[in-house]
């Protein structure tokens, strides 16, 4: 590599431990990774917790969409349930401020807010913005975090309520279309208007002259889900500013 770039373990690195629980970040911790990302739903009573799904029954022994369930019973789940093999001890699923807690000093986090869901519909979970600010204020971190999110219109509010910390808009096919004309300009002046420091996008979609027109307009630009050592090579020969990957363990050969 011939430039800083950002390794970043993918919800701890999945495909090492089981997904966004305590166990995977501290695994991710031995290899050689700037930054951890993790998701953030809100339980039915207003705990921020750190899951990716909108529904419990593919991760855990339990079965209900996040929206209606209670923090203790999320906590009394096994988060390690349905992992690729048999996992050691049973995992809860965390807090936010547990995670922020492990990483802080260690790691960078990328924290991934994440809309509701019901029947196919998104929606917003009753102040999540506000109490991931305020977690991240506690944890003394906000140098520390780059918060992200395919649900745009939380950006800007992110940074109305801390102008400080950075925000990234995440991009997929979902929410922009690459073969419209003047495509990634659009895009960059999209970000813009959201007041965003970083563009993260899927790593299907780079193309070779996207990091001089993305660095141009002020914006660094981050991949994922790059999961092998040569697309990792090849993307940070590209000048990209970070790569996020379920497999942490291959970021020490790239570094050499």
């Amino acid at each position: 590599m011939n430039h800083a770039i950002q390794l970043v373990a993918h919800r701890g690195g999945s495909h090492l431990a089981p997904q966004n629980t305590l166990a995977a970040f501290r695994n991710a911790l031995n290899f050689p990774i700037n930054a951890i990302e993790l998701d953030v739903h809100m339980s039915r009573d207003g705990h921020a917790i750190v899951f990716h799904d909108y529904t419990i029954e593919k991760l855990t022994n339990g079965e209900g969409n996040i929206l209606d369930l209670d923090f203790d019973y999320l906590r009394s789940l096994n988060a390690a349930a349905h992992f690729s093999r048999p996992w050691p001890e049973p995992q809860q699923i965390p807090t936010l401020t547990e995670v922020l807690t492990l990483a802080k000093g260690r790691a960078q986090v990328y924290i991934e807010i994440k809309p509701s869901k019901r029947d196919g519909v998104f929606g917003h979970y009753p102040n999540i913005v506000e109490t991931v600010v305020e977690e991240v204020r506690a944890a003394a971190m906000l140098d520390q975090v780059l918060i992200i999110s395919f649900d745009w219109q939380v950006l800007p509010h992110i940074k109305t309520l801390e102008p400080s910390v950075k925000t990234g808009a995440l991009v997929s096919t979902d929410v922009w279309n690459p073969r419209e004309k003047r495509a990634i300009s659009t895009l960059t002046e999209h970000v813009a208007a959201l007041g965003c420091d970083w563009i993260n996008m899927d790593s299907k979609l780079f193309t070779s002259e996207m990091p001089e027109i993305i660095h141009q307009s002020g914006f660094q630009l981050g991949l994922w889900t790059v999961n092998t050592l040569r697309a990792m090579r090849r993307f940070a020969t590209a000048g990209v500013d970070s790569l996020t990957s379920d497999r942490p363990d291959l970021f020490a050969a790239l570094a050499s």
